[in-house]
């Protein structure tokens, strides 16, 4: 069995250290950049068997802080979309429709579930939710004749009021 290919990394004390990266197993032929399932695939058996000197060290690491990214970048989308509903639920009353309590019933319970499974996530929500409310912000103007000029510039609502069921007002009721 060929060994895998040998690259100097410097660790967080700056010491240089000696890594196995590999590119796949030599059997499958499987490469980070031309089979990204097969490679996955590779480095979980890799993982499974203890056959760490053998993983695609870099490459593993920069797709599990991805994977990382990629829940925070979920937290904000869904409050995002959130907020979007609960603005237009807000300024265009008379259009309100089951589709957007159902939307906003929804999110509010898909973020409260991606909370739960990654309390990790907590200490990034004020920052999620500054960056959602321009994510709802440019949803209620895409779907609605109304303008950035006619909302306020930073979100109206509290966490407390985001993930209320009750609020507004009401919107519980009608369900």
């Amino acid at each position: 069995m060929p060994m895998p290919k040998v690259d100097s990394l410097q660790d967080t004390e700056g010491e240089a250290k000696t890594v196995a990266m590999a590119k796949g197993s030599p059997q499958s032929g499987q490469d980070y950049e031309t089979d990204f399932y097969g490679w996955t695939q590779n480095q979980a058996r890799l993982l499974r068997r203890g056959q760490f000197t053998e993983l695609d060290i870099i490459n593993l690491s920069e797709e599990i802080e991805a994977l990382g990214r990629q829940q925070r970048q979920e937290l904000k989308s869904r409050l995002g979309i959130l907020i979007g509903h609960l603005l237009k639920w807000q300024y265009q009353s008379e259009k309100r429709s089951r589709s957007w309590q159902v939307t906003i019933r929804g999110q509010r319970r898909d973020i409260q579930e991606l909370l739960l499974d990654n309390p990790s996530l907590k200490p990034y929500i004020p920052e999620a939710l500054s960056r959602g409310f321009l994510v709802g912000l440019d949803l209620v103007v895409l779907e609605t004749p109304l303008t950035y000029v006619a909302f306020p510039d930073e979100c109206p609502y509290t966490l407390e009021q985001l993930f209320d069921y009750n609020f507004p007002e009401g919107i519980a009721d009608l369900l």
